[in-house]
């Protein structure tokens, strides 16, 4: 009994190549994209971070929460050392949920500007907000494109965590 042995033609392994080619291509450019939205999400936190627990540049104190419309509170700022020359009639805080009116919140006040952000806890978890975003897209691109689902579900889960403690914590 003989076998022959067929060996695959030049334009099948040409093809095999180029389709071992494409999938690598995939998993590269899967892999630029998730490393993208990861880095964008942990840059964009980390400057949000750096005004929150700065101490210098900013003004710390207390607002005083006058009103808030769902997106956006106002106040009175009081600064912490308690001069009253950099006391501020009105400044807005970006705000995920609502405060009661009367409600004392620490802040920090950049010069220049209207705008205050939480301190403390609350603020650190505010500023993680972005990268917590990327880490849920990021999960989606990852089980998707590059086939890691642990990797994913770990990612999302963590992303997930970030949100909901962010939210308990405002």
């Amino acid at each position: 009994m003989s076998r022959r042995m067929s060996r695959r033609g030049p334009v099948r392994r040409v093809g095999e190549s180029v389709y071992g080619l494409l999938l690598l291509v995939q998993a590269w450019l899967m892999g630029a994209v998730a490393a993208a939205l990861l880095m964008a999400g942990a840059w964009t936190s980390l400057d949000a971070m750096r005004r929150v627990v700065a101490d210098r540049g900013g003004v710390r104190g207390m607002m005083t929460v006058d009103e808030c419309d769902g997106w956006t509170c106002t106040g009175l700022f009081t600064p912490a050392d308690g001069g009253g020359a950099g006391e501020r009639p009105e400044v807005v805080l970006d705000a995920l949920v609502s405060h009661d009116r009367g409600e004392a919140l620490p802040v920090v006040l950049w010069p220049g500007t209207g705008e205050v952000l939480r301190t403390g806890l609350p603020g650190i978890l505010h500023a993680w907000l972005p990268f917590a975003g990327a880490l849920l897209l990021a999960s989606l691109v990852i089980a998707g494109g590059l086939h890691m689902r642990r990797t994913a579900w770990a990612s999302g889960l963590l992303g997930l965590a970030l949100v909901g403690a962010a939210f308990a914590v405002l």
